[in-house]
């Protein structure tokens, strides 16, 4: 790949990536809940859901997905099922008398944290993600090579994209542990849950009713 394409796609992933989305929910809500941990092994089931994309772009899966209008209904509204899901996990715990009520008990902010459950829910969110597919699809083949493997072209740059989102998931991780005092208030942490939960909710409803 030649110096200006690589930089062009550097670019254009590193904007992708800061910009707010499904993913930056999702490592913020975990953070809360497990402490940085949470966050940073959220962030490595998201960004391990990349390689996933990038192999089914490679082998022209994409192009089955994008010409049959049933493959990709399935595939968005389990992706918008399931961040519902997630909201309604948010909900639940505010709804629940005295979840988060006692900040210096075992089950306060920051001693949740459960690596499978974590790095599945990350995984699970990327994979699912239709806007992530339909992406990768679209965009990496503009930076592959026909001469070379497209195979191994496609893993090298979501390779870069996994660097990339890991750093800057991770530093979010930090920011929300930063404020882990200020969290573990019950009324703040009520109202963080319920915030983190409707806007999941309202991504999933609208992530459905696009078409």
């Amino acid at each position: 790949m030649e110096i200006t394409s690589l930089t062009t796609y550097l670019v254009a992933i590193t904007l992708l990536t800061l910009t707010p989305g499904v993913d930056t929910m999702l490592v913020i809500r975990n953070s809360a809940r497990g402490g940085w941990r949470d966050g940073a092994v959220s962030s490595l089931g998201i960004c391990s859901g990349l390689f996933i994309h990038a192999t089914i772009s490679a082998v022209g899966i994409s192009v089955i997905l994008l010409q049959a209008a049933w493959a990709y209904s399935a595939l968005k509204l389990a992706g918008a099922g399931y961040l519902v899901w997630l909201g309604y996990c948010s909900w639940r715990k505010v709804i629940k008398k005295g979840t988060f009520a006692i900040a210096n008990t075992e089950t306060c902010r920051g001693n949740d944290f459960k690596f499978g459950r974590s790095l599945r829910e990350g995984l699970l969110s990327n994979v699912l993600n239709p806007k992530t597919a339909v992406f990768y699809m679209a965009f990496l083949p503009q930076f592959i090579n026909p001469a070379h493997s497209a195979l191994a072209q496609s893993l090298f740059l979501a390779g870069l994209h996994f660097i990339i989102a890991m750093i800057w998931q991770c530093l979010l991780a930090l920011m929300v542990k930063q404020a882990k005092k200020w969290l573990q208030r019950p009324r703040v942490s009520k109202v963080f849950d319920g915030v983190t939960g409707t806007v999941m909710i309202a991504l999933g409803l609208r992530v459905a009713a696009e078409g």
